[in-house]
Formats: structure tokens, C-alpha cells, sequence
């Protein structure tokens, strides 16, 4: 007997039942990732038919898309409202911070994000996202590096390296939680805002010279 079998479905708005898909929807992808999902258990755990899954978005695939569009919608707006001042070093606390508390606060959002579309890859919606968030750390690292007569042309390329290592390790941070998300926040602008600020302005390999 299938999941669905033996309980009574409950009447629902178009609005209500598509949100109720999203939210099922995303806790399976979460847990098992876009391949591992089938429609079938979509509309089990959601109590409908399958064709009530095709009805309002047209199988898993764009059920799929409404949920990352709705996380990287999430996430950006949090790093963007979360950007308040004109101190460079708390601008880059900040959004190392936000970028933490989502992952704290919205877990499954954060593993579909980055099950499908790892950090490391070249291609894919996290990495869209985190280039569209390297782009406004860029805007910032331009007025530094403007103040302290470093080539602005090269601040596009810190911030990738910057925003890289945050991903990375709120990617690791995910599973450990250890320590707590402001603790490490700090660490990384640690290691991010004194690199910066001790930085070469034409650096070189050490073994090459």
C-alpha cells in the first residue's frame, strides 16, 4: 500500500497545496538530492496524486527550480540587507556572519544549494550565487585597495578568494557546528581582513627567486 493510501487528504487552496509541494519538496531534496527524489515520493509524503505534483509545477524538475530560486533569493537577500555602513572590515564580518546564520537557520536550504552545486564547481547555481556575492564584496576591496595604493584591477580576484573561503567553510561548518557561528565569523575575517591588510603589491613566489 502506497504512503498515501488509507489517509484522508486534506482540502487545499492552489496557493495552500503549492506551498505545502515546496516545503515537502525541499526537505526531500535536502535529505536525498535531486536525482534520489522521485515524484512519486513527493506526492506520498505531500498526501496528493502525482498528477496534482505535474498540476502545479510539472514534475519534480520544476518543483526543483522553485525551491533553489527560492534559497538563492533567500540567501543573497540576507547578505545584502545584512551590509550596513561604510567600515570595510565590518562589511566583510557581516556578510561572513549572514552567510553563517542561514546555514544555522535554514539547513536544508543550504544542502540543496551546495549537494547539486558544490562549492568547488565551476558551474552550477551556488556558484552563480557566489559570484554574484564576490561582486559586491569586490565594490568593497576596490576602495581599500584605492587607499592603499594596490591595483584595484586585482580586487575581483580577492574577492574570490575570500568569498571561496567562506563557502568552503561554512560548507565544512555545516556538519560540525563547532564552534559557534560568530566565533567563527571572526576567525575568518581573521585570517581575511590581516591578510588583506599586510598585502603585497607585487608579490612573488618565494622559491622562485
Amino acid at each position: 500500500m502506497s504512503d498515501n493510501e488509507g489517509r484522508p487528504r486534506v482540502r487545499m487552496t492552489g496557493k495552500e497545496r503549492r506551498e505545502q509541494l515546496l516545503d515537502v519538496g525541499r526537505a526531500l531534496f535536502a535529505e536525498r538530492g535531486f536525482e534520489a527524489t522521485s515524484t512519486e515520493e513527493i506526492a506520498a509524503r505531500a498526501n496528493v496524486s502525482k498528477p496534482v505534483v505535474y498540476e502545479h509545477f510539472g514534475g519534480k524538475e520544476g518543483l526543483y527550480a522553485v525551491v533553489v530560486d527560492r534559497e538563492m533569493g533567500s540567501l543573497m537577500d540576507r547578505i545584502t540587507s545584512a551590509l550596513t555602513g561604510d567600515n570595510p572590515r565590518a562589511l566583510v564580518e557581516q556578510a561572513a556572519l549572514a552567510l553563517l546564520t542561514y546555514i544555522e537557520e535554514e539547513t536544508d536550504g543550504f544542502r540543496i544549494l551546495v549537494r547539486d552545486s558544490p562549492v568547488a564547481s565551476s558551474t552550477g547555481t551556488f556558484s552563480s550565487l557566489l559570484n554574484d556575492i564576490a561582486s559586491q564584496v569586490e565594490y568593497i576591496l576596490v576602495r581599500e585597495f584605492n587607499a592603499r595604493n594596490l591595483n584595484p584591477k586585482l580586487a575581483g580576484m580577492y574577492s574570490q578568494m575570500l568569498v571561496g573561503m567562506v563557502a568552503l567553510t561554512g560548507q565544512w561548518w555545516l556538519e560540525v557546528r563547532k564552534p559557534k557561528r560568530e566565533e567563527v565569523a571572526a576567525h575568518l575575517v581573521n585570517l581575511g581582513w590581516n591578510g588583506l591588510r599586510g598585502l603585497e603589491a607585487k608579490p612573488r613566489l618565494s622559491f622562485t627567486d
